[in-house]
């Protein structure tokens, strides 16, 4: 395994940008947060629930209650049907409560509440602990909970990960590596995205055998409070929160969006246009989708003058004439 690259100190949008965002290779940003108030305010799980709750806005939220043979992984039962924790819904102040009063106990659940909008949950939190890297509209998330593991699984959009109490270890795997990651079900997911089974498996697991080949090609990171990831889209994951009780505020956008439409949402239409025609034709499709789409090549009409360019031409151009034309061909258009 390898340590992720690092930078430290303060960063500005720009740099954050062309250092990080752009290259789409995850990056540590060392005391990121280190001043913002609720870091400061976890210096005691206490402390950081008080501070919490000057903001609560009494809602209530699902959480998942681990028993304490689980260890905090939050994981599949057995038999792939369902899971081997319990979904709750809690009011944020109950849950907190719940965590820091059991705090010691081994015999008590653990238990993990995240994904929390902060705009919707903790009004007001954003503005004491701004984060002036990401856009506006990247709302903060807040994720807390005892110790626990979170199985490898990816994003669609960026992420940047801002530890504000206790620990977490970051275990990465490239996009690259998907084939031997050995992916569990689409839609049948602990909270929205398919996880590695082989990544969750005890090492050198039979039934994983690909996995083996490329453990050692793992990237990692240990997290304090004030630090933060940043992670770009499809990058596997897992997330080990280490301490008896953690914070976690995370920032979700897509950089490089052009409008609506995710590139999640294509394939999941390429899936059913394609993922089951002959593998001859689907190599022939390949060669256009490599073509038009992924232009490892350089752009598809680069032998034309640019006004002969058409739909090909600046995206910002000719965006909603290709939208139109795919909405059209969707309805039956020919």
């Amino acid at each position: 395994m390898s340590e992720i690259a690092e930078i430290s100190g303060s960063i500005g949008a720009e740099d954050f940008l062309r250092k990080a965002v752009l290259p789409c290779r995850p990056v540590v940003l060392r005391g990121l947060v280190r001043d913002w108030p609720c870091v400061s305010a976890a210096d005691s799980p206490e402390n950081f629930r008080a501070y919490l709750g000057r903001f609560d806005a009494g809602r209530d939220m699902e959480t998942f209650l681990g028993e304490p043979r689980i260890a905090g992984k939050y994981y599949y039962a057995d038999d792939f049907r369902g899971f081997n924790f319990e979904r709750r819904t809690m009011r944020l102040a109950a849950a907190l409560d719940a965590m820091i009063s059991s705090l010691g106990q081994p015999d008590a659940p653990s238990i993990y509440a995240g994904s929390l909008p902060v705009a919707d949950y903790l009004p007001g939190f954003a503005a004491e602990n701004p984060m002036p890297l990401v856009p506006p509209s990247a709302g903060p998330r807040i994720w807390l909970g005892h110790a626990s593991n979170v199985s490898a699984h990816y994003d669609t959009v960026d992420n940047l990960a801002c530890v504000v109490a206790g620990t977490r270890r970051f275990t990465l795997y490239s996009p690259q590596l998907i084939e031997s990651l050995y992916v569990g079900p689409i839609d049948n997911t602990m909270a929205g995205q398919p996880v590695s089974l082989a990544a969750s498996a005890p090492p050198d697991d039979p039934q994983y055998p690909r996995f083996a080949e490329i453990r050692g090609q793992a990237l990692t990171a240990e997290l304090n409070p004030g630090d933060a990831l940043y992670l770009p889209k499809l990058w596997w994951h897992q997330v080990e929160a280490r301490a008896p009780f953690n914070g976690l505020v995370n920032y979700w956008w897509d950089a490089f969006s052009a409008g609506p439409d995710a590139p999640y949402t294509a394939m999941l239409l390429s899936m059913i246009a394609m993922g089951e025609r002959p593998a001859a034709e689907r190599s022939n499709w390949r060669a256009l989708f490599d073509h038009y789409v992924f232009r490892e090549h350089g752009h598809p009409l680069a032998h034309l003058p640019e006004h002969h360019h058409g739909l090909l031409g600046p995206l910002k151009e000719n965006y909603g004439k290709i939208r139109a034309r795919v909405m059209y061909l969707m309805r039956g258009g020919v």
